[in-house]
């Protein structure tokens, strides 16, 4: 995985489906998707457990398949062996990349999700990538 692709891939995003979002703000999915919303990401949390309810003032989705709106990227906070059917459903709905999280790790998924033409990211956290890379945006949140 070059800077480049990665660079390109955060460059190029728009919006983000969250997969394992959190309303527990001790959580890293839950840090990670404050970071990426104040970064000015269109972001759509995924926990079937939370539906319907409001994080960080997002709608909380059950499924990527009921998220309204077209999502380039699937950010996932799942153990790697449960990314396999995350990766069937993004590929469903025409994602863009699949981003595993730190630690996660799964080639078959991997290479399922490359087949379909997706772009993947293993092992890397975009709040780390952003800025470390000079992609951070200067956000003021009221």
């Amino acid at each position: 995985m070059t800077d480049a692709l990665i660079k390109e891939i955060l460059t190029s995003t728009k919006s983000i489906a969250l997969i394992g979002a959190s309303k527990n703000p001790d959580r890293p999915s839950h840090k990670v998707m404050k970071f990426l919303i104040a970064q000015g990401y269109d972001l759509y949390p995924v926990n079937p457990g939370l539906e319907g309810s409001d994080l960080l003032g997002r709608k909380v989705f059950a499924s990527l398949a009921d998220i309204p709106a077209p999502i380039d990227m699937v950010e996932i906070f799942r153990k790697s062996d449960s990314i396999e059917p995350i990766v069937d459903e993004a590929i469903q709905i025409g994602a863009k990349t699949i981003w595993m999280q730190l630690g996660v790790i799964n080639d078959i998924a991997a290479g399922k999700a490359e087949k379909a033409g997706l772009k993947v990211v293993m092992n890397h956290c975009p709040a780390i990538e952003i800025p470390r890379l000079g992609l951070q945006i200067n956000v003021s949140i009221m």
